[in-house]
């Protein structure tokens, strides 16, 4: 039999600033930040959105793009 999740394993999530970040940069759009990293809009969405966790390159991808470390984009709640 499967083992279930515990309530504390659902609740962690990684956080991002990814908005906010386009937003200082000169208000790119998450079409522009998409072709800056190599992929959809909808990817960018949906990292912005806490409903999809990116690869680990694409993380640092992000976070180059921005000119900031990793841990200033994403942020990995307990």
């Amino acid at each position: 039999m499967a083992k279930s999740e515990s309530s504390g394993e659902r609740s962690r999530t990684i956080k991002n600033q990814l908005r906010r970040l386009r937003f200082e940069n000169g208000q790119i759009t998450q079409q522009q930040l998409a072709d800056k990293v190599g992929v959809t809009r909808q990817t960018i969405i949906a990292i912005e959105a806490g409903k999809y966790a990116p690869s680990l390159p694409l993380a640092f991808k992000i976070a180059r793009n921005f000119g900031v470390p990793i841990e200033a984009v994403f942020q990995y709640n307990k």
